[in-house]
């Protein structure tokens, strides 16, 4: 019997897939502060040096795995598809349908908590956040200002599933489903159709 070697895993072989694996793991786990190359690369069971060689650093690393539980193109196709009527309680249905699934929820939080620990994971999820998902949004919608309008409603995203799910803020930790969407439609409405004057 031949003994088999489990040493570190060559360069291909799934090496970018393994080292991506472990760097979403950890910085969902970790948040982006805590979660290092080197702890990424053991996990991945590669030399430090591939993870710099796959993705350039760590930012760069970052902003490879960060990865949306849903594809904007689709979801802002149907959020659109009734027109403006009720768009505030369509977009508040479909944000809650991510926070309260775990795995949208963990992608949320982990955002959440790396851009509060680092600046650079901060302008890569700003990156993400309003200019890639929300600023599609409300250029879609033909309004005024649709760069202050995506902040706005990103806004009232991330203070929500902060105080909901990261601090576990009552009543807002406890509140049903149909309280927030009752809550957050018309500021939805307000921020993606009203008049911001």
């Amino acid at each position: 019997m031949v003994a088999v070697g489990r040493g570190r895993r060559p360069a291909g072989s799934g090496t970018r897939e393994a080292i991506a694996a472990a760097a979403r793991r950890q910085f969902s786990d970790l948040g982006y502060q805590r979660a290092s190359l080197r702890s990424i690369a053991g996990e991945a069971g590669v030399d430090p040096r591939l993870v710099l060689h796959f993705f350039g650093s760590k930012q760069q690393l970052f902003a490879s795995v960060v990865e949306l539980p849903f594809d904007p193109e689709t979801t802002f196709d149907t959020l659109m598809a009734a027109g403006e009527q009720g768009l505030g309680r369509r977009v508040a249905e479909f944000l809650l349908g991510i926070l309260d699934s775990p795995e949208g929820r963990k992608t949320a939080t982990g955002l959440i908590r790396a851009a509060a620990s680092e600046e650079e994971a901060a302008a890569t999820i700003r990156d993400l956040v309003a200019q890639r998902l929300l600023l599609p949004l409300a250029s879609r919608v033909g309004r005024d200002r649709p760069e202050l309008r995506a902040s706005l409603v990103a806004s009232q995203i991330v203070g929500l599933a902060m105080a909901r799910h990261v601090v576990g803020l009552t009543p807002l930790a406890t509140a049903s489903r149909a309280e927030l969407i009752a809550a957050l439609a018309p500021v939805f409405d307000h921020y993606l159709t009203g008049q911001l004057a």
